[in-house]
């Protein structure tokens, strides 16, 4: 990588989070492949994965779910049991021997879940009662969304501690850190956004109460891993999984100012809506809103990301489907070389193919 000049900050620059020196600014972002073994448990091919990607900055893992009652798809890794822990151990393990670093992605999907995936058959959970449009993957095919189950305040404290287990899970398995998912319309997203929040209480109507609950989940895994090892996802305008915001300019300004208390080790943001590529929020105020690292996600390339991080919009950049086909992109991206192009059809689920299976340029 030693090709592209360094009298200025880019994708190539060396950047250090806490103790982790990262040797690029090209992230690989959290990218759910449905592809855990039984159990939720990571397996041999999930190992292969990851250790072909150790050459990203910093790996980001696929969302994680933090308890059994937080599971909202067939096939995706948990890190809430010794199986799981030991199944991620081997992946943190292999990303280290190549030199790599890896944050795990914590996840609770609310109620973008359904009964048939949870313990005793309970209805999935989140700030109100409201059903979601869309349907929801189980083993038996797709069935739609159910109402869920509006969390009382005392089942709060259990969720706060689910993640605070979750990260000492994480630590357990040798992660570097661990990103707190608050976005997608997963459950932390499902509480800031006054769509999908209805509550009349402390954990509802302003944006202040709307954040509470990802603030005391911020609070309590910083006790267990560290401001430097805790990064936060968002996503202000994503309409993924029937989720909006009437004013997300405000509401995610608001947000980031209040994470910047934490001295946390990025606020990583989805920038526009996944489903359309719309984009309307000025995310640059956004980004000057947080005080911290900031890393940019979606649809970028080389020349966005480089230009993104030159004109100071962004400190790091996030990568998904471009890591998804190119195992080496830090190379591919230093060197200019050609990009192989994923396979859409091989995205979720399955076994190897288009998945480990991609070639490295030297491989080709």
């Amino acid at each position: 990588m030693t090709s592209i000049a360094q009298d200025k900050i880019n994708l190539f620059s060396p950047i250090l989070i806490g103790d982790l020196n990262l040797t690029n600014r090209i992230m690989m972002a959290p990218l759910t492949r449905n592809r855990a073994g039984e159990g939720n448990v990571p397996q041999a091919m999930n190992v292969e994965y990851y250790r072909q990607r150790a050459s990203a900055g910093l790996i980001i893992s696929e969302g994680s779910q933090i308890s059994a009652n937080a599971i909202g798809y067939p096939g995706t890794p948990g890190i809430h049991s010794e199986e799981q822990i030991a199944g991620w151990k081997r992946i943190t393990d292999a990303v280290h021997e190549q030199g790599g670093h890896i944050f795990i992605q914590l996840w609770h999907t609310g109620r973008i879940s359904h009964s048939s995936l949870l313990p005793n058959q309970s209805l999935p959970v989140a700030p109100s009662a409201l059903k979601a449009n869309g349907q929801a993957m189980t083993f038996t095919g797709m069935q739609d969304f159910e109402i869920p189950h509006p969390l009382t305040l005392a089942e709060l404290s259990y969720i706060v501690n689910d993640y605070a287990i979750a990260a000492q899970n994480a630590k357990s398995a040798g992660f570097d850190g661990v990103e707190i998912h608050a976005a997608n319309g997963y459950l932390l997203d499902q509480f800031l956004r006054d769509s999908t929040n209805l509550r009349d209480d402390n954990y509802g109507g302003s944006i202040a109460n709307r954040m509470r609950l990802l603030i005391e989940v911020v609070e309590r895994v910083i006790t267990i891993c560290g401001a430097p090892c805790v990064g936060v996802r968002l996503s202000p305008e994503n309409s993924f999984n029937d989720i909006n915001d009437s004013q997300p300019q405000l509401t995610f300004n608001a947000i980031a100012k209040k994470l910047s208390d934490y001295s946390l080790a990025y606020l990583h943001v989805l920038e526009g809506d996944m489903l359309t590529g719309e984009r309307h929020l000025d995310y640059v105020a956004l980004r000057n809103c947080f005080t911290g690292y900031y890393m940019a996600n979606n649809g970028y390339d080389l020349d966005s990301g480089n230009k993104a991080i030159e004109q100071n919009h962004a400190d790091m950049v996030a990568f998904g489907q471009l890591f998804i086909a190119n195992p080496d992109l830090p190379e591919r991206f230093a060197k200019n070389l050609p990009l192989n192009e994923p396979d859409r059809n091989t995205f979720y689920g399955g076994d190897e193919k288009g998945y480990t299976d991609y070639p490295s340029y030297g491989e080709q």
